[in-house]
């Protein structure tokens, strides 16, 4: 088999796998360097040493979960995660520990001990803190009790909490951190929502453009909220 054969084979080779990680790339360049000296060498083994590689490379960028592993903040990421118990509620938190500027939340029921201390933690590291939820649901609904204490919490602390009352039911679930990130889903903010529910949670890292759109939403839904009375 000719030098040139094995050269315009990997050469296909990488532009088949160009959309692969940069340490992919750097592999089958390495090894396209290095068959200009190796005209004896064996293709098949050598194809063989490449997949290996991409394998390795890929298998190492995925999570235990199956997804994707993302950088807090990291533009252009994009995170997944399910619940019972299948890194919802990790992947909140995550979000939440990850604003440095501001954190606005929307909630339909905001029950959860956990996301609360995140979200207070964030408030006493500076973040500017901003709360709209469901006035019924966590006023007189089922666990009402729960997300008074929780939000009189937040309140307390400094955080901007308003209660909404204008819709049958504000069902919005969603956190954009620093004005770029967002978290949405069908994950209700409560214990039951990570441990017993099927809920679904997508992150948004970095993504600016839909970020803005969301932010557009929630400063509609907090001019018409009431400012929330702590207990």
């Amino acid at each position: 088999m000719t030098t040139s054969f094995l050269q315009q084979q990997l050469v296909n080779t990488l532009h088949t796998l160009k959309h692969r990680t940069t340490k992919l790339a750097a592999v089958l360049t390495l090894i396209y360097v290095g068959s200009g000296h190796a005209v004896g060498m064996d293709y098949s083994g050598l194809m063989h040493g490449a997949v290996k590689a991409a394998q390795s490379i890929t298998s190492s960028s995925i999570s235990s979960s199956g997804t994707a592993a993302a950088a807090p903040g990291e533009v252009g990421k994009i995170e997944v995660a399910f619940s019972p118990n299948e890194g919802a509620l990790p992947l909140v938190l995550k979000v939440i520990n990850s604003s440095s500027k501001s954190l606005d939340l929307m909630a339909y029921s905001f029950t959860s001990a956990d996301v609360t201390r995140a979200v207070l933690a964030a408030q006493k590291r500076g973040v500017r803190v901003r709360v709209v939820a469901d006035q019924k649901q966590n006023s007189t609904g089922q666990g009402g009790q729960y997300a008074q204490a929780a939000l009189s919490a937040l309140a307390n602390a400094g955080a901007d909490v308003r209660l909404v009352e204008d819709y049958p039911i504000f069902h919005d679930k969603v956190i954009i951190s620093d004005r770029t990130t967002v978290q949405t889903g069908s994950f209700n903010y409560s214990k039951a929502a990570a441990h017993s529910n099927s809920e679904n949670v997508l992150v948004l890292w970095g993504a600016t453009s839909v970020a803005s759109q969301y932010q557009e939403h929630f400063d509609s839904r907090w001019r018409i909220a009431k400012r929330f009375t702590p207990r």
